[in-house]
């Protein structure tokens, strides 16, 4: 057993305590704790000022935004959507009753190939649901020219793309609705939380009532709504992470850098993307693990995980391969070849402020050595 410290794949960033214990006593000085309170009010504005974004509805976390999303669009019948994400994108598809028909993915990308969603729509399809997969942006002018032409919704399972810019501005200004996450492990996060961006207030206003049971007032409810509400300490919590993210994002960048200097030279290894994009948020660091390195993936996560680096295969297994959604025709592994083997070469390494040049070190060296130990034997 290694005598270094255990490495994660991410960690969140906790302010310091004196300066949220500071918010706290604030809160119990108001006496609310929920229900769109003073926190609450501030930090929609302050994450619309930081995103770009005109309107923003906060929930208590992404999987519930995406499913009042699909509500506030009244989505049915078939949405075609990706394999390749956390389960959550499938889910809240199913908790609306719709059916997920999973297409595949850009090899380069890893995000939802445009070539392929034609050939699956259906006279049942009524929207497409993309996800900027670790942030990196889908072809969005794709996507929404194949939706313009079959007159149909997009919704962006935006979870990882907090922050991410493209040429035009905020990459959450495309589709009719995105779906950021808040959870623990994100860029940005309240500990648990999302929020839904929205095109206008008309359209907020809608999810607002949808997030709180439906209600207008304490005597009118207009729609079969959820408690999705985002407490008071929760936004408390975000509004003390927006003061960092900055420094937070600068961070993530140097590990960035660093991972793709030193792997650079690694035979069968592929660093997801050119490490020269100008608005990511380098929420996430994939590596491919391709036939050439003298380790198949799984035997370099069990190497890593022996020396307390705990290195994720997100995302493995593919949706598809969960009981729920296997029998699906569209969950055939013959129509989704690049996500399987996707699927089964990815690792994603440890990134996070707190993360040190020494850890860095640890975390490439053993890659590098089992990369050329195998070699040499």
């Amino acid at each position: 057993m290694s005598t270094n410290k255990p490495i994660y794949v991410t960690q969140p960033y906790l302010p310091p305590l004196e300066e949220f214990h500071d918010y706290l006593r604030q809160i119990w000085d108001n006496k609310i704790l929920t229900n769109g309170g003073p926190f609450h009010q501030q930090l929609e504005a302050a994450l619309c000022d930081y995103l770009g974004v005109e309107h923003l509805a906060l929930f208590s976390n992404g999987t519930i935004a995406l499913v009042t999303a699909l509500q506030a669009q009244r989505i049915t019948g078939e949405v075609i959507t990706t394999p390749y994400s956390f389960v959550a994108t499938a889910h809240s598809l199913q908790w609306n009753g719709i059916k997920p028909v999973f297409v595949d993915i850009d090899p380069i990308t890893l995000n939802l190939d445009p070539a392929k969603i034609e050939a699956a729509i259906t006279p049942q399809t009524t929207a497409i649901m993309p996800v900027h997969c670790y942030g990196r942006p889908c072809d969005v002018a794709a996507i929404q020219r194949i939706a313009d032409n079959y007159n149909l919704k997009i919704i962006y399972d935006a979870a990882h793309a907090f922050g991410v810019r493209d040429e035009g501005g905020s990459v959450l200004r495309h589709g009719d609705l995105s779906v950021l996450s808040f959870h623990a492990t994100k860029v940005f996060n309240t500990f648990e939380g999302g929020a839904i961006i929205c095109p206008d207030a008309k359209t907020k206003q809608r999810i607002d009532h949808l997030k709180n049971f439906g209600f207008v007032d304490e005597v009118t409810v207009v729609a079969a709504g959820i408690n999705g509400k985002m407490s008071e300490i929760n936004a408390a919590f975000g509004l003390l992470q927006l003061q960092y993210l900055g420094q937070a994002i600068a961070r993530r960048k140097e590990i960035d850098a660093a991972y793709r200097s030193r792997l650079a030279q690694v035979r069968g290894i592929r660093c997801l993307g050119d490490g020269a994009e100008t608005a990511a948020n380098y929420s996430y660091f994939p590596i491919l693990v391709g036939p050439d390195y003298q380790l198949v993936r799984d035997e370099l996560y069990q190497l890593l995980r022996d020396q307390e680096i705990y290195a994720r295969r997100y995302f493995f297994p593919l949706i598809t391969e969960f009981p729920m959604y296997r029998g699906l025709p569209s969950a055939r592994s013959d129509n989704l070849p690049v996500a399987w083997n996707a699927a089964r070469s990815v690792l994603c390494l440890p990134i996070y402020p707190g993360l040190d040049d020494a850890d860095i070190e640890r975390v490439t060296q053993l890659i590098i050595q089992a990369g050329a130990s195998r070699c040499e034997a």
